[in-house]
């Protein structure tokens, strides 16, 4: 099992990006995947659950509004789009299949 995130870096306030996790050795379609973000010496925190059907679960308030998930099962990939992003949105973004596995982490640094 592996699923290893992409597409952090350095935005402004204001704009957008859109994370990947790519994932492997499992069937995607049959889990929901996690977006947790953490900084550091703060607790992680679970932003939303990309569900295998439906709206996303859990979306945090910190992030409503702004973000949201999706999934291409065909190509094993989830998505979290993050859009009016701010400062404070700075963080090491991760997916988790959840319950268990997590990706490494990517880089999101929002600042002018």
């Amino acid at each position: 099992v592996r699923l290893v995130e992409s597409g952090g870096g350095l935005v402004h306030p204001g704009g957008s990006l859109r994370l990947s996790c790519e994932t492997s050795g499992f069937t995607l379609s049959l889990y929901t995947i996690n977006w947790y973000r953490q900084v550091p010496g703060k607790e992680r925190e679970l932003i939303l659950s990309v569900e295998r059907s439906g709206p996303d679960r859990n979306v945090a308030n910190s992030v409503k509004g702004r973000f949201t998930g999706s999934r291409n099962d065909d190509w094993n990939i989830v998505y979290l789009q993050m859009n009016n992003l701010k400062p404070e949105d700075t963080a090491i973004y991760y997916c988790n299949r959840v319950g268990d596995y997590w990706g490494p982490g990517t880089q999101v640094t929002v600042s002018s």
